[in-house]
Formats: structure tokens, sequence, C-alpha cells
């Protein structure tokens, strides 16, 4: 079937992918726009796959200031080139990442970063959880792995969904603008500062705080 021309411009739109290859995908999908999508996003990850390997030292640290200097993120986002690094494409990708931290923060990049202590702790609490609910013995193992992974997705920024669109991870974007882009970018590290964390809060005491005022 023919593909339109509004259908090539929508998924160009909302994929940022080459005209050419757009029409490319709505050709192999039957025009089904979704369906060009999910192939798009196959073919950006099996190109960022060939890309990995590259040395990455270039770049840039980002930083975002939210909630009126509460919450405070820097992170160092790589790529292979000076010229990219300087293009509003791989900022912007920079700042969604730094934008991202802040709301949604993680512990970690990776899942790989996990100390395996911290698993194992976080394993034998689930395990306990489990069998505190009553839940048989024959499934509490594949109910712990299961909710492991739901702690990765939580604490490691690239299992994270994506803030700005729920439907893709943090991993999901990262590989779409290395299709995009034509280099290898990395999210190497982060830091996220939070007013007052660690520290211990004031505790108001109202009742003295209004007799002082009423001079009682």
């Amino acid at each position: 079937m023919a593909v339109s021309a509004s259908a090539v411009k929508e998924l160009r739109e909302r994929t940022g992918a080459g005209m050419l290859d757009c029409k490319k995908a709505l050709d192999e999908t039957g025009g089904d726009v979704e369906k060009a999508i999910s192939l798009l996003r196959e073919k950006g990850l099996a190109a960022a796959a060939n890309k990995a390997g590259r040395i990455a030292t270039e770049g840039v640290v980002e930083s975002y200031i939210h909630a009126g200097g509460r919450i405070g993120v820097l992170v160092e986002v790589n790529c292979e080139t000076d010229f990219v690094a300087k293009t509003d494409q791989f900022r912007e990708f920079a700042r969604d990442i730094a934008m991202q931290i802040a709301a949604a923060n993680p512990k970690f990049v990776r899942r790989e970063e996990v100390p395996g202590d911290e698993i194992e702790k976080e394993r034998e609490i689930l395990r306990t959880q489990a069998l505190n609910e009553g839940k048989p013995e024959k499934i509490v193992d594949k109910m712990v792995e299961g909710r492991i992974s739901k702690y990765y997705e939580e604490y490691c920024l690239m299992e994270q969904s994506f803030i700005k669109d729920p439907d893709k991870t943090v991993s999901e974007l990262l590989n779409e603008k290395i299709s995009k882009i034509g280099e290898n970018i990395s999210i190497r590290r982060f830091v996220r500062y939070e007013l007052g964390e660690g520290l211990e809060k004031k505790v108001d005491n109202f009742v003295e705080e209004v007799m002082a005022q009423a001079k009682l």
C-alpha cells in the first residue's frame, strides 16, 4: 500500500528519525504508525549497540536546580566529539537527564553499580515480607525476584521510566539519542543534593509557640 505523506510527517515528528527511514518503516509495517515507531526503536537499539564500544570522553557536566533551590543535580554525560557536545540536541538530552535525576531520585546509574551485599540484604527483607504475607514457599523466590526487578526500576536511572514519556525507559531514550546523533553517548555519574537531607529536622512545639506569643 502507498504510504501517505502525512503518516511520514507524523512519524518523523514523533521519532526524530530521517524521512527515508520513516518511509521505509511505514512500508514495512503497512502504514501502521505505532508499529513503525516500535520498528525504528528496535533499529535504534541495534545501531546503539554497534556504537557502545566507542570511547566517549567529551561531553558536558549539566546542572539543574529545582523547587526554588531545594534540589540540585550535577550529571556528567559523555559523547565522542566536542562538536556533538556543543549541539542543542545533546545539551537538551543532558538537561533532561538532570531533570530526571532531580524528579525521580535514583541512587545508581545502572544496576551493575548496585553493591551485591545491598541486593542480598534487600532480597532477604523481601523474602521475609512475602513469607509474613502468607505466600506459599514455592512461589516466594519468584515473587522476590519480581520485586528485585522493581527495586532496579526505582533506584537505577537507566531503568526508570522517563519523566517526559513514561512509555519509555531512560535506557531506551539514550539509545534513541545514540541512533539519531550517530555517536556513542554515556551517562557516567551524577550527584543529587536536597536541602536538609541527612540532617536532623527541628520539630516545632506549636503549643509552646502559641503560649509564648500569648505571653502565658
